[in-house]
């Protein structure tokens, strides 16, 4: 039994207000998958754009190379195909058109059947004002979780 795969991206819901989520397969060769079961991905600085196309891929996400393989080993950075419904892919490629929108993925794991998915979300960046307001929410709440401690 291995352990559950789950790669977060921790500064999205900070940088981006979120409005709407989908899971997404990825097209992955055979050394890119071995390196997720490692844990050996991040997918911290990524994002999501759709091509000329119409067809949307995840670029920036790094899976460090397979560690037992040889030549044929996949390029740590390169763009992977996202795989999502027609009615899905237009929906998000209308909405990615408004200003200040964008597809920021969220979370990577491997579901029941041991495939890879990207959870990927329609996200609006937030102001400066409104991060500082998520930060002062996060200490009143842990301040308030410290006071009902102490009386319980």
């Amino acid at each position: 039994m291995q352990k559950p795969i789950n790669i977060k991206n921790k500064k999205a819901k900070f940088e981006y207000e979120i409005l709407d989520k989908f899971v997404a397969g990825i097209v992955l060769t055979g050394t890119e998958i071995k390196s997720i079961r490692d844990s050996k991905a991040s997918i911290a600085e990524s994002f999501c754009e759709f091509n000329k196309d119409g067809e949307l891929f995840v670029i920036n996400m790094t899976i460090q190379e397979y560690i037992h393989g040889n030549y044929y080993n996949h390029k740590p950075k390169a763009e992977r195909k996202l795989l999502l419904n027609k009615r899905e892919l237009k929906k998000l490629e209308k909405q990615v058109n408004i200003k200040g929108n964008s597809i920021i993925p969220l979370r990577l794991f491997i579901n029941d059947k041991g495939l890879a998915k990207l959870e990927i979300a329609l996200g609006k960046g937030k102001k400066l004002y409104d991060k500082r307001e998520t930060i002062k929410d996060r200490d009143n709440k842990r301040n308030l979780d410290r006071i009902q401690k102490v009386y319980r």
